[in-house]
């Protein structure tokens, strides 16, 4: 059990160095960590999103939380603490609003101006055309709305750098790259549909949606607003994978890409983000796995029954 009593923790930079970052800093042991970031960026000036501060001892990170004190991370008096410049940082949410805009920008920009970039292209599009650009913005205003009003993040900020690394894959693969060839003249969308399969993609779709909905609710329920705290999710669709917010993002794409005609660009992108989405998938079981211990219940497939 620890007592109230002052320290005097040691401060190195690590990498490159800290403005104004004081060689000492004297806090009580029962503090919280997050007065301890507090602490260091009211002396260098910096964003608390800004910094990340490792114990000397081991490399080991000092969350920036309010329910673990500065004694229960092992730090001790004169122990040394190293202080990372993690460079410019951008909301989280800030970040998704911006890459998902660019969907919802390009798609109806590019779908307008068909007869004006495509030789030979009508003025109408047809009705494939027309129903993947109607499915494709609404998935991304869908997202918009839940980045907005649903999503809560565990962490605040990301690198800046970020935001154009995470836009290519929204503004250039499912934006450029869908739009430019699923609105043209010789795209298998401009051929006459075959309303079986469209009504299939159609009904795929609508289930992936309202799915992913029902999750990032429940996603949401398990965290209070503001909060970092982690909380094992449940329910029938959390007992059948780890992830099944991705695994009905794969559905609702899988119904896209049924309505484009078996587009190859819709494939592109479909292909893409299921192979992230797999990755991500396996390091939140693994995370889940070493976070909770035997309070979690191993799951045999991450994202895709019977397959992943």
């Amino acid at each position: 059990m620890s007592t109230t009593k002052s320290i005097e923790l040691q401060i190195r930079p690590r990498g490159k160095p800290i403005r104004s970052l004081p060689d000492t800093l004297t806090i009580n042991s029962t503090a919280s960590t997050a007065e301890l970031y507090n602490e260091v960026a009211e002396r260098t000036k910096y964003s608390i999103h800004q910094l990340r501060i490792t114990k000397g001892s081991d490399g080991t990170p000092i969350n920036n939380t309010k329910d673990t004190t500065v004694h229960a991370t092992g730090v001790r008096d004169q122990s040394t603490i190293y202080v990372k410049d993690l460079g410019p940082q951008i909301g989280w949410r800030t970040v998704f609003i911006i890459e998902y805009a660019g969907p919802i920008f390009i798609h109806p920009l590019v779908y307008a101006l068909r007869p004006y970039i495509y030789h030979s292209a009508p003025q109408e599009g047809s009705q494939l055309q027309a129903v993947s650009l109607l499915l494709i913005v609404a998935h991304f205003v869908k997202r918009e709305l839940e980045t907005m009003f649903v999503h809560r993040f565990s962490a605040s900020t990301m690198p800046f750098r970020n935001v154009f690394k995470n836009s290519f894959h929204y503004w250039v693969l499912a934006g450029l790259n869908i739009a430019a060839w699923i609105y043209a003249p010789t795209s298998p969308t401009a051929k006459d549909p075959n309303l079986l399969l469209m009504y299939i993609g159609i009904a795929l779709y609508v289930l992936g949606e309202f799915g992913n909905l029902r999750v990032h609710l429940a996603l949401m329920n398990l965290r209070s607003p503001g909060g970092t705290e982690r909380v094992i999710p449940q329910g029938p669709l959390f007992d059948l994978v780890t992830c099944p917010n991705y695994m009905t993002e794969t559905i609702s794409w899988l119904g896209v890409w049924i309505v484009s005609n078996f587009s190859f660009s819709v494939l592109l992108f479909f292909i893409v983000s299921v192979g992230q989405m797999m990755a991500w998938a396996k390091k939140k079981e693994n995370r889940y796995r070493k976070e909770f211990g035997s309070k979690y219940r191993k799951k045999r497939f991450t994202m895709l029954p019977g397959i992943w």
